[in-house]
């Protein structure tokens, strides 16, 4: 069975390192003309999907903006991940779960279980009730060659308040970081913000070495980064990079997107 690192290499090898970010807030259902509700949420992202139809490879719906409906903002995020799975797209949902014991376990069969309608490729997870929470969800993406994305130095600007502060003689980014390597496979990853500075967080080395875990990076189009400088912003951990741009490809509405997607490419 192909294993998550190895699927994220087949898609970014045919499609390129570009992730559309599927985020249906009221302001981009707006300016689409779509109602702010999970009809529209519904149609937002499979519009996304149409527009991501033999462009790319990668999507990340983000689940707050499915969820705010409530259960008919579950449906409509059900029918997009099933649309996606059909295309056959690499999903990672941006839901940022994070627990421990029998409640990690439910998130794991929800977005990992075999039969659940949320199945995806890959999650968000957060560290913060201790990294090695994480592992048993791990487990449970490992069994349907799927993988989870920890959050290291996220690119909001409060982030450094935890994130770069030191415990053990080390950023609580890199102990994430260090987590993430220490697992040896490529379906461990990190999340580092694109618009962040890697010395604040003390993660110099994701600059200097290959840290060896992808890397989940949002922050590039509308938040300041530029895909052209991916390169630089990541050193030579740049490869292992899934560079993910959200308002940058939707927000001028839905026939500008598949332009906007085949432009971004060209960049990195």
């Amino acid at each position: 069975m192909i294993g998550f690192g190895e699927l994220l290499g087949q898609k970014k090898a045919e499609y390129g390192a570009l992730c559309l970010g599927i985020d249906p807030s009221e302001t981009e259902l707006n300016s689409w003309g779509l109602p702010d509700n999970a009809s529209g949420a519904k149609d937002f992202g499979l519009r996304c999907i149409d527009a991501a139809d033999s462009r790319i490879g990668i999507i990340k719906p983000q689940v707050a903006f499915f969820e705010r409906f409530g259960s008919a903002g579950y449906l409509a995020l059900e029918e997009v991940l099933q649309a996606a799975r059909d295309m056959d797209l690499l999903v990672i949902a941006d839901a940022k779960r994070g627990d421990i014991g029998s409640t990690m376990l439910g998130y794991a069969q929800a977005w990992f279980g075999d039969d659940s309608p949320l199945r995806v490729n890959a999650l968000t997870v957060s560290p913060y009730l201790g990294a090695d929470s994480a592992l048993e969800m791990l487990d449970h993406a490992r069994d349907i060659s799927g993988g989870i994305f920890m959050l290291a130095a996220t690119s909001n600007q409060e982030a450094n308040v935890v994130q770069a502060s030191k415990t053990k003689g080390q950023t609580v980014a890199m102990g994430v970081l260090r987590t993430a390597m220490t697992q040896g496979a490529s379906d461990f990853g990190v999340v580092i913000g694109a618009t962040q500075s890697l010395k604040d967080f003390g993660l110099e080395e994701v600059l200097t070495e290959d840290v060896g875990v992808p890397i989940l990076a949002p922050g590039f189009g509308a938040q300041g980064a530029d895909l052209a400088d991916l390169k630089n912003l990541f050193g030579a951990s740049a490869p292992n990079v899934v560079a993910n741009m959200s308002r940058g490809l939707t927000s001028q509405g839905p026939q500008a997107m598949a332009n906007l997607i085949d432009r971004a490419k060209l960049k990195l």
